[in-house]
């Protein structure tokens, strides 16, 4: 931890991010299973898992995954099925990707501070 910087709220923030990690796969798997349904697809199973990462999704401020989530919703209500496929493989992309980049942020600050490092505080104003 930078000793002076952080807090024990920025463990904390580490760990919601975790479970958002772990909710987006759950619900993706969950999407996917729906719509990989033979005969018809329950919409609304779709879009109650939409809506739930849309949730998660904003409470981390993961404002792609988010946007993408009010698309694929507004999908579901109309029942596209293949604009709701196109959707769920980006919002797999998205989310795998918003993942990668922050472990490397992560690791990148782990790795400055081993080699005695300073990383600069963040003004969120």
């Amino acid at each position: 931890m930078v000793k002076g910087f952080l807090d024990d709220q920025f463990t904390e923030l580490k760990k919601v991010l975790s479970l958002f990690f772990d909710d987006c796969v759950k619900l993706v798997g969950n999407m996917a299973r729906a719509l990989d349904q033979t005969g018809t697809v329950d919409f609304s199973q779709v879009g109650a898992s939409v809506h739930q990462l849309k949730d998660s999704s904003s409470s981390v401020g993961a404002k792609r995954v988010k946007g993408l989530c009010i698309t694929f919703k507004e999908l579901c209500e109309v029942k596209n099925y293949e604009g709701c496929v196109r959707c769920l493989q980006q919002m797999d992309i998205e989310y795998k990707t918003l993942k990668e980049k922050l472990l490397d942020m992560f690791n990148l600050e782990k790795q400055i501070v081993q080699a005695g490092g300073i990383v600069p505080q963040v003004d969120i104003n």
